[in-house]
């Protein structure tokens, strides 16, 4: 067993092990079913030789009574066993998925790094439904096993070379079916990778399909995407021929078996070794080995994709944090949180030993000449990153020392392309306070503060209200996902009002105005000085409109603080500063 493949085979068992209940019960009554299966030919025989041979009319009755209450058995047997297994394969694909959610939604983050949104879409959907399709074919697997044994004890108290031909022989047959599952197994790993690419790609594809339209780069993205999809085309199509050939041989083999099975039984019969209605139910046993046997080429197809989706999953679920999760937390920290931020010897990416001191209900400026600087300062804030050196504290203590509940209550980090979600505008706007059926006037009174943002305030300090009457239903006009029903600006203005609206302690704004015109700029900055005073706010940004109402600015160059003061002095005396602002 290679290394890589054992956090695959923990996945795969733990979905098993999971419905470990209806697996047992499905496994029972498909060895029941299967069981009937291979006393049918049996009763026929027996029926055969009272009826046929000897004449009795009786005993003909009453085989054939066995047979009917048989077949009503293996009948109830076969409804409630593949109940039982279909509840187990959706159970199990459907507790998959939300423990994928919950790995990629983590607050530590660290499992889509690497991986395209529609990639991991795929990996929750079709692998998780692949890997819980394994507990069936496991039920599948022991039933069509059963058939085979009681075919085969049945064969030996027959003909003892009839018993032995089907013992020696179906371990050999599997074994065969095995090496053949190898190479779908491989082609099934590498379809499935490249249809989640196809995935992906099409997923950033739609996200982007407005700034594509707007620098004219269709055909680019559509040659991209035509690409990727003939790639995952190829992929499946060498998958399904992989498919294909497997049961195609598989059949051959078990056709060439069931002919040996039948021939040996037919060469005894003439010799008078068995009797007609032996021989019968020889000849019905080996026609009813044909589906057992065709099952476990089912079978090997499903664990062998259901293997190659575990390690897929596997490989999600496993991915490393990006920042530990820190203690437990302690309480509610808005409440008690001064807003005080301090960035000592910081080191990340980008930045070099940087130093920065932010006094509690400061409004600060920060531009940087380099936009990795800003990236960088963005994740160590929001704490998406633990710094390589240096600590970011507030109100005195480091970050990590704090649960990442109480950061992020804390400190809300507001990017510049935050997405909004599918419901009405005022559901996006108050989002972040847990009352998605509350009214403008609403405030935010979960965070327990005397001076909470009224959702009204926040509107307008965004320049939401001017949205807000350009829609037909106001407040209650219905977003699409990702805000797409709206332009830019408005996309960029609401987020704004969601941002505001929470009222964290610590607001950090990532370039908040870039898709809305000069006149709108200058509103939301006087509106975001106004709806935030008294609160410690952190503008990254270049626009000089929102560096003017600040109390100071902080120039970042090279990773560094190389200057501070208020925006008129450092566009007077720093050529660096003016170049990012004014250029």
């Amino acid at each position: 067993m290679r290394r890589a493949d054992l956090p695959g085979r923990r996945v795969l068992w733990g979905a098993v092990g999971g419905q470990r209940r209806d697996v047992v019960l499905g496994a029972v009554l498909g060895m029941g079913h299967q069981t009937g299966e291979a006393l049918v030919p049996v009763l026929i025989g027996l029926a055969v030789e009272r009826g046929v041979v000897a004449g009795d009319a009786g005993g003909l009755l009453l085989w054939l009574g066995v047979l009917a209450v048989v077949y009503v058995g293996l009948s109830y047997s076969f409804r409630f066993g593949a109940r039982a297994g279909e509840r187990a394969s959706v159970t199990a694909a459907h507790r998959l998925r939300t423990r994928l959610v919950g790995r990629v939604l983590a607050p530590e983050g660290g499992a889509e790094e690497g991986r395209l949104p529609g990639e991991l879409a795929n990996t929750a959907t079709e692998d998780a439904k692949r890997v819980g399709a394994v507990t069936m074919a496991l039920i599948v697997g022991i039933g069509a096993t059963t058939g085979l044994v009681v075919g085969a004890v049945v064969l030996l108290r027959i003909s003892l070379p009839l018993g032995l031909l089907v013992l020696l022989g179906t371990p050999l047959l599997l074994w065969l079916v095995h090496l053949l599952s190898k190479p779908l197994e491989r082609r099934s790993e590498t379809e499935q990778e490249r249809a989640a690419r196809a995935s992906g790609v099409a997923a950033d594809l739609v996200a982007g399909l407005r700034v594509l339209k707007g620098i004219g780069a269709e055909p680019a993205a559509v040659a991209r995407y035509r690409r990727t999809s003939q790639e995952s085309l190829t992929a499946t199509l060498r998958a399904a021929r992989a498919e294909a050939w497997q049961n195609g041989v598989v059949t051959i083999l078990t056709g060439a078996f069931l002919a040996l099975v039948a021939l040996v039984g037919g060469r005894l019969t003439a010799r008078g070794d068995i009797s007609l209605g032996e021989l019968v139910s020889s000849v019905a046993l080996a026609l009813f080995l044909i589906g057992p046997l065709s099952e476990f080429s089912w079978v090997n197809a499903e664990l062998a994709q259901g293997r190659a989706s575990a390690t897929r999953i596997a490989e999600v679920l496993d991915a490393g944090r990006a920042v530990s999760p820190g203690p437990p937390q302690r309480g509610a920290v808005p409440g008690r949180t001064a807003g005080r931020l301090r960035l000592s010897g910081l080191s990340y990416g980008s930045l070099r030993e940087m130093d920065m001191d932010i006094a509690p209900g400061e409004t600060v400026g920060v531009v940087t000449t380099d936009p990795a600087d800003a990236t960088a300062l963005l994740r160590c804030l929001g704490r998406h990153a633990d710094p390589a050196g240096g600590a970011v504290e507030l109100d005195g203590t480091a970050l990590p020392a704090l649960s990442l509940a109480e950061v992020r209550a804390a400190i809300l980090v507001a990017e510049h392309d935050a997405d909004l979600f599918e419901g009405t505008l005022l559901d996006n706007v108050t989002a972040a306070l847990g009352t998605p059926t509350a009214t403008p006037d609403t405030h935010t009174a979960a965070l327990g503060t005397p001076t909470a943002v009224p959702v009204t305030a926040a509107i307008a300090a965004s320049g939401t209200d001017e949205v807000v009457r350009a829609l037909p239903d106001g407040t209650g006009t219905a977003v699409t996902a990702r805000g797409r029903s709206l332009s830019g600006g408005q996309r960029q203005r609401v987020a704004l009002a969601r941002a505001l609206a929470a009222d964290a302690p610590v607001l950090v704004l990532h370039e908040p105005t870039t898709a809305v015109d000069a006149v709108t700029e200058a509103g939301i900055a006087a509106g975001i000085r106004d709806v935030r005073r008294g609160r410690t706010t952190v503008l990254v940004t270049n626009s000089p409109a929102l560096l003017a109402v600040t109390d100071r600015v902080v120039l970042i160059e090279d990773g560094r603080v190389t200057a501070a003061g208020a925006h008129d002095r450092l566009v007077h005396d720093r050529a660096a500063y003016r170049t990012a602002v004014l250029a």
